[in-house]
């Protein structure tokens, strides 16, 4: 067996045909062979945008109630060990390949993805540290993702859009379909996509859950600088804003506030908790701004409504002589739109490739660009850690550098920075 978690994750990718080969029938077969039978109440969240924030902002909360919280995200920034968190901290190189080997001593036969393998690995190492409580991140979709296989005590979608097409559907009616696959019998399901899809409410009546939506069940209204809460079992009033920066996130917080509503009789957790996770909550790339002149933000932003999310905060910031856009997408999503959303608020693009399987080139992102007539001036690079150079010798201290357009994007100019994901 490989020695090493760098070994394990090469052997991972090497395992299955496909990247992604949505299905439970072959993690059913091997969860059932290393009884994987968690006890703990468990959360999973899906949704086109703002499944990391929700994931973040419920693991803060519940950590600062003094639970030992169990938390799976996908995907990684800089090391694997990000995706597996128990009590605020990475698992270690030794815990992951300890449950790999435990998954491939009774997998014999069965083809897993790379994902579905570190599913069954993150919940085998969240019983293994007797955990209270697991929050578990969808990978994509939800009725067909290796989460699923898991029953969840409360079950959040956080919006629907046009996304992942080729596995999900066409239209956005297709794709809410595929996400309300995570909703349980008896079970309370959360919604907080203002325009909420038929498909979802269809669903959660077909399945028996009991479903809250923003604006309904969930209500939210900010109050002279703090904001009250209220859902079908309560309310809590003159809250901080989140850490996390953006005036949507107050959405992605109250559907975190109702999910603990749904389970505060197992979970009970107290406004001081709730005020100290809120504001001590981090989430790496996620609109974040990096200390220091010029400003550095850092955004893993890859679709369009993220796209106008992004554009928005940018929007709400000072404002900055000259805004330097490192950008680089995977080819499969909606490059023109993304451009339109974010072509206001950028002087220069400095555009790269990126080197994975689905990764535009240079040459495309640059037609892109050329195509959607954009106002900015447009150089090329190699590479994103290339174009960062470029950016921080070229910026003043009252520019800003902008770095967007997918996982792969800011890593490598995290890496290039010398940051860190704690």
């Amino acid at each position: 067996m490989p020695n090493s978690l760098a070994d394990w994750l090469a052997y991972l990718e090497s395992l299955h045909p496909k990247t992604i080969s949505l299905g439970l029938e072959r993690v059913a077969i091997v969860k059932q062979r290393l009884k994987l039978n968690p006890e703990f109440p468990i959360f999973v969240i899906g949704g086109t945008n703002g499944k990391g924030s929700v994931c973040g902002l419920l693991e803060s909360i519940l950590f600062a109630a003094g639970y030992r919280v169990g938390c799976y995200t996908s995907p990684h920034l800089l090391k694997y060990n990000e995706r597996v968190r128990i009590a605020k901290q990475q698992i270690t190189d030794d815990e992951l390949c300890a449950s790999f080997e435990e998954i491939e001593r009774v997998r014999e036969d069965v083809p897993l993805t790379y994902f579905e393998f570190g599913t069954l690995a993150a919940m085998h190492c969240f019983i293994e540290h007797k955990v209270e409580v697991a929050i578990l991140e969808v990978g994509l979709g939800g009725r067909l993702d290796a989460v699923n296989i898991f029953e969840s005590d409360c079950s959040v979608v956080t919006n629907v859009d046009i996304d992942h097409t080729e596995y999900l559907g066409k239209t956005r009616e297709q794709i809410a379909y595929e996400k309300a696959g995570i909703f349980r019998k008896g079970c309370v399901a959360i919604c907080t996509d203002k325009d909420i899809p038929k498909a979802i409410t269809t669903h959660a009546r077909q399945v028996g859950a009991e479903l809250w939506r923003i604006g309904h069940e969930i209500k939210c209204t900010p109050n002279q600088g703090q904001w009250d809460f209220s859902s079908n079992l309560g309310a809590r009033r003159a809250l901080p804003y989140p850490a996390l920066r953006g005036s949507f996130q107050l959405n992605n917080a109250s559907a975190v506030l109702a999910a603990l509503d749904a389970l505060k009789h197992i979970l009970p957790v107290s406004m001081a908790a709730v005020r100290r996770g809120l504001g001590e909550v981090q989430l790496a790339g996620r609109f974040q701004l990096v200390p220091g002149r010029p400003t550095l933000i850092l955004d893993v932003a890859h679709n369009l409504h993220a796209a106008h999310a992004l554009a928005q905060n940018l929007a709400d910031m000072p404002s900055y002589q000259h805004t330097y856009a490192v950008f680089a997408m995977l080819q499969d999503k909606d490059i023109p739109g993304v451009i339109a959303a974010l072509n206001v608020h950028i002087d220069t693009w400095l555009v790269a490739g990126i080197a994975a399987e689905r990764g535009a080139t240079t040459e495309y992102l640059d037609h892109q660009l050329q195509n959607g007539r954009v106002s900015g001036e447009i150089k090329t690079f190699s590479q994103v850690a290339e174009a960062m150079r470029f950016a921080y010798n070229e910026a003043g201290d009252n520019d800003r550098i902008m770095v967007f357009g997918s996982f792969y994007t800011v890593a490598e100019a995290m890496g290039e920075a010398g940051l860190l994901v704690t």
